[in-house]
């Protein structure tokens, strides 16, 4: 399996191209526009929310609700084009309206300056524009359909924020998987702890009121997932390094860790390994799960837990300084619209941004033209580790 997307933040729309899916996997736009929504909800969230309402078009690869196994193509229109129509325009314009919404002070934290340096841009809005983070609503759309085959084999992905700009969320030892799942799902904050919402609420009004943003950690739980999937024989094809880079590629995120992650630093070998038992009816497992479901790059056969830290967004409505790159005076940074946090929307982007690695990684392991092989091999596997 293999994917591409292509699309500026304020073009006409985004497009995917996404090959290697199974023929006869049922998939609707329901399935997809699903996963959308929820990308677009959340506390904190800015006013370009309110002009899309993502509706995904499938326009090829899948026939009367089912897969083709050919490549599917998915195109999501962005409504807030109408407003851009001769600033993203495709054909030559004219000279005079070239500097419409030209960007010549980049933005500190952005990809404006660097893309332009690389690139040899003098208005930086032709990085802007393919840097946004409205590029990851194709991520979420990909993710969807990856979540539809991993559905089909039993695997559940979520995640829920455990650290909200600066605020750590006790979280109960009592809580189910389901639990965490089902609370996080129904807190536009995407909490599992309610007594937390009003704190969190009143610091994110607060900070937009001064211009500010936020970030935080957001935990994603992988459920279902069988022992081995990826592989220790070469560093590339460890699959906690995948996961590790697909997070790091989402828009803010500047860290990743599994299970204790970085709190291992401080513990000793006898505090962070997992000890194995073994029981006649699962076969082997482990007492805890500390490493997060990951030993040698391969997934263990516990949940996987992965965190991802996001930073605050770098747009603020109170710019910090930067330098005009036509005549290099200090200024302060240009302003686009923005969110004072996206926590609950990354958090979705990083479910499906997983969720299409471990789809990619089933997909290479397992015989999978079709969906009948697929199950068929992969309930072979999952029986075969039962009894070793």
């Amino acid at each position: 399996m293999r994917y591409f997307t292509a699309g500026e933040s304020h073009g006409p729309r985004l497009t995917a191209i996404i090959e290697g899916i199974p023929s006869g996997l049922s998939l609707s736009v329901a399935d997809i526009n699903k996963e959308l929504k929820r990308r677009q909800k959340g506390y904190g969230r800015g006013a370009r929310m309110l002009i899309e309402s993502d509706q995904i078009e499938i326009t090829s690869g899948v026939r009367h609700g089912l897969t083709l196994g050919s490549p599917i193509t998915l195109t999501l229109t962005n409504k807030d084009f109408d407003h851009w129509s001769e600033v993203m325009a495709i054909h030559e314009i004219d000279e005079r309206k070239k500097h419409l919404r030209q960007l010549t002070k980049p933005r500190p934290g952005h990809a404006d300056l660097v893309g332009g340096m690389k690139y040899g841009f003098s208005d930086l809005r032709n990085t802007l524009e393919r840097s946004s983070a409205r590029e990851t609503a194709m991520r979420v759309a990909i993710g969807a359909v990856a979540k539809r085959l991993l559905e089909e084999l039993s695997i559940t992905v979520f995640h829920h924020v455990t650290v909200f700009g600066g605020i750590t969320i006790d979280l109960s030892d009592d809580l189910t998987y389901q639990e965490i799942k089902t609370q996080a799902r129904q807190s536009d904050l995407s909490i599992t702890n309610p007594d937390y919402e009003t704190t969190i609420k009143d610091h994110i009004d607060k900070i937009k009121k001064k211009g500010d943003t936020l970030g935080g950690v957001i935990e994603t739980i992988v459920l279902g997932a069988p022992a081995g999937l990826g592989s220790y024989v070469q560093w590339d094809r460890k699959l906690d390094g995948k996961i590790a880079q697909a997070v790091l590629s989402i828009n803010a995120f500047k860290g990743v860790a599994f299970g204790l992650g970085f709190e291992t630093a401080h513990l000793t070998g006898s505090q962070v390994m997992d000890e194995i038992i073994w029981e006649k009816e699962t076969g082997y497992r482990r007492k805890t799960n500390r490493l997060g479901g990951f030993e040698g790059g391969m997934t263990n056969g516990q949940p996987l837990i992965i965190k991802g830290v996001m930073k605050p967004i770098p747009t603020l409505y109170k710019p910090l300084m930067t330098v005009d790159i036509d005549t290099h005076e200090p200024y302060k940074a240009s302003v686009e619209r923005s969110d004072t946090t996206a926590l609950p929307a990354a958090g979705v982007v990083m479910e499906n941004v997983i969720a299409t690695v471990l789809a990619t990684e089933i997909l290479e392991q397992f015989s999978s033209d079709n969906m009948t092989a697929l199950k068929k091999a992969f309930k072979c596997y999952q029986d075969g580790l039962t009894s070793f």
